[in-house]
């Protein structure tokens, strides 16, 4: 007996399965969302974080009629994870695009090996400040509204129920993993010409002069360089990173036909 008006235990009923639908989804996100959903974040933390997050989209979401039987009901769930966790990798893949990007950076200007912080996902220190300077960008920058966004445009392209074609779901997922690794050697860009630039002047000083330990002399140039390149471009590289992050999650992923 729940003490409740028939009615009432109804209308209950339905909404706390149309929040659990809405839920799976958006937690199923949020556990890979950048910023929200990174390793330090404690479990507690990003749990409240989905169930706050189901609570702004859920009322923008249509109604979910329930299914009939155990299968239904397991292949509606599996189904609205499965996009979920899609449309949060998605979004890793920005953290991705700097992670690489400082790699590469690194390894041009010979810091991929110096100054380096055992963390959770080791990588160079180049990426590490570029990982931490986008997400802390990002979440200034209203992150959870256009993530709250994002999920509301998901729900018109994808609705409850509607199960996406498998080529275009692959095909979408192949483009976003290019554009990842494009805007990757975007921002690496600047470091690889200045590499290219020293390495060429480094092989004419050494056709020169065959005697001269060129690479003692160079060493020192380069790292300390490449220091100087980062502390100028960073600004600008993550201005570009953060441009590209907000025209994506405008775009809905970029999932619209």
């Amino acid at each position: 007996m729940t003490g409740l008006p028939p009615e009432a235990a109804e209308i209950f009923g339905s909404l706390l399965w149309h929040a659990a639908m809405v839920f799976l989804r958006v937690g199923a996100m949020v556990s890979v969302l950048p910023a929200f959903g990174e390793r330090g974040v404690p479990l507690r933390v990003r749990l409240a974080m989905a169930v706050a997050f189901t609570a702004i989209v859920a009322p923008a979401v249509g109604a979910v009629p329930q299914p009939v039987g155990v299968i239904d009901y397991a292949a509606l769930a599996l189904l609205e994870t499965s996009i979920g966790i899609g449309l949060g990798f998605s979004l890793r893949l920005f953290i991705l695009a700097l992670q690489t990007g400082g790699t590469i950076a690194a390894q041009s200007t010979s810091l991929s090996q110096i100054l380096g912080a055992a963390n959770a996902d080791p990588s160079p220190a180049m990426g590490h400040l570029l990982v931490v300077g986008g997400l802390a960008l990002a979440v200034m920058t209203g992150l959870h509204v256009r993530a709250a966004e994002f999920l509301l445009l998901s729900y018109d392209i994808f609705p409850i129920g509607l199960r996406p074609e498998a080529r275009s779901v692959s095909a979408w997922g192949v483009d976003r993993i290019v554009d990842a690794f494009s805007l990757a050697f975007l921002l690496a860009a600047p470091f690889v010409i200045a590499s290219f630039i020293y390495n060429l002047a480094l092989g004419v000083i050494n056709r020169a002069m065959p005697q001269l330990m060129v690479a003692f002399v160079g060493a020192p140039a380069i790292t300390w360089g490449g220091m100087v390149l980062l502390m100028v471009t960073a600004p600008v590289l993550l201005t570009v990173w953060l441009r590209h992050l907000h025209g994506f999650l405008g775009s809905g992923g970029q999932l619209l036909p």
